[in-house]
C-alpha cells in the first residue's frame, strides 16, 4: 500500500468524522486544507437517481455561475461568412469551417467549449465521435447549437457551465477557485446544485439526488447534506 503523504494525511484527518455537512462548512473545510502551490479548482460531484442510458432519465443543461469559474475558457466556433466574424469579434479562439473539421479529425482539440451555427451540423455530425466522449458536442438544448453566436460566445467566456449525466447518473464540474472567497463559492454551488435540480427528467423514479460531495482538485472529498444544498 502506498505511503501517504505528510499533506494528504493531515487533511484526511482533518476531513474525518465529517459528512452530509452544510454547503458553507463544507467550502469553510476545503478552503482551509488548501495548501499546494496552484489555485485549485473546487470541483462538485452529485449522485443522481437516473440512468442516462434511457432517454427520457437523461440529465443534461447549462448553468451561469453567477460569480464565473475562474478559468479561462477557449471556444472553436464552426461557422461561415458574417456569423464567422461574429464569433471573432465576441472573443472565440478558434473559428472555422471545414478546416476546422479536419483540424479535429487529426486530434486536435485545443478548445474547452464548442459552438456552431444550425448550417454548420451537417459538418458537425461527423465528429460525434470525437466530440460527443468528451462532452463538446454542440447541442441546441444547452444554446451551443445557435445563430446567436455572440451570445454563445460570451457566455462560455463568463463562467456559463455545461453538465451532462454521465454513467451511473453521476454529474461533475468545476464551481470555481479556492481563492474565491466562501460566499462566492457557496453561491456558485448553489447555483449549479439548482440548475441540475430544475432539470429533473420525466422518467427519473424515486430519490432524484442521492448523494453531493465537494472537494479541490488534490483533497479530499465531503459529502453535502442535500437538504442543504437544494435551496428551492
Amino acid at each position: 500500500m502506498a505511503k501517504l503523504g505528510k499533506r494528504t494525511r493531515a487533511a484526511r484527518e482533518a476531513f474525518a468524522g465529517k459528512e452530509d455537512v452544510t454547503v458553507e462548512e463544507a467550502v469553510a473545510l476545503i478552503k482551509g486544507n488548501s495548501n499546494v502551490k496552484f489555485d485549485e479548482t473546487v470541483e462538485i460531484a452529485m449522485n443522481l437517481g437516473v440512468d442516462p442510458r434511457h432517454a427520457d432519465q437523461m440529465v443534461r443543461g447549462v448553468v451561469g455561475l453567477p460569480n464565473g469559474t475562474g478559468k479561462s475558457v477557449r471556444v472553436a466556433v464552426f461557422a461561415r461568412g458574417p456569423k464567422a466574424e461574429e464569433a471573432e469579434k465576441a472573443g472565440a479562439d478558434i473559428v472555422g469551417a471545414e478546416d476546422l473539421m479536419e483540424t479535429v479529425q487529426s486530434g486536435k482539440i485545443e478548445f474547452d467549449r464548442c459552438i456552431a451555427t444550425p448550417d454548420m451540423m451537417p459538418i458537425v455530425g461527423r465528429l460525434g465521435k470525437v466530440l460527443g466522449p468528451r462532452n463538446l458536442m454542440p447541442n441546441p438544448k444547452v444554446g451551443t447549437v445557435t445563430m446567436d453566436v455572440e451570445a454563445a460566445v460570451k457566455a462560455a467566456k463568463g463562467g456559463e457551465v455545461q453538465f451532462k449525466a454521465e454513467k451511473g447518473g453521476v454529474v461533475h464540474a468545476g464551481v470555481g477557485k479556492i481563492s474565491f472567497d466562501e460566499a462566492k463559492l457557496v453561491e456558485n454551488i448553489r447555483a449549479f446544485v439548482g440548475a441540475v435540480s430544475k432539470a429533473k427528467p420525466t422518467g427519473s423514479k424515486g430519490t432524484y439526488m442521492k448523494k453531493i460531495a465537494l472537494s479541490s482538485t488534490m483533497g479530499p472529498g465531503v459529502s453535502v447534506a442535500v437538504d442543504n444544498a437544494v435551496t428551492e
